[in-house]
């Protein structure tokens, strides 16, 4: 499901670090992170919302086995996906809004379209 990216972290490390993340951005809709971090989350998360879209329980088994917290795969079904019926795809955006200060990583904004 991820890229090629390994962000510096062990196979385990980066899918609980993703997981996070992207339960997160589909709590918050927006979130502030480095350019290739929002490119791993940005798949990940569309999938999910496109099994808000199917509205079965397999579906929902599945965005829970990823998803970290119940109450946001509840909103991701109840909430997030019925916004998004009509659209096939494309639910994220990337905005580069220019470098950190400590370490000059690129950062840039995902959220939801």
């Amino acid at each position: 499901m991820p890229g090629t990216r390994k962000l510096g972290k062990t196979t385990a490390q980066r899918m609980a670090m993703l997981r996070q993340q992207v339960t997160d951005f589909l709590d918050k809709g927006r979130m502030e992170t480095t350019v290739t971090r929002a490119k791993e989350i940005a798949p990940m998360a569309e999938k999910m919302i496109t099994l808000g879209k199917a509205k079965d329980l397999a579906a929902y088994r599945q965005a829970l086995a990823f998803i970290t917290r119940e109450d946001v795969a509840k909103k991701l079904f109840d909430e997030i996906a019925p916004k998004y019926a009509e659209r096939n795809g494309g639910y994220t955006r990337i905005t580069r809004i220019g470098v950190r200060r400590g370490d000059a990583a690129e950062v840039a904004v995902i959220e939801l379209v």
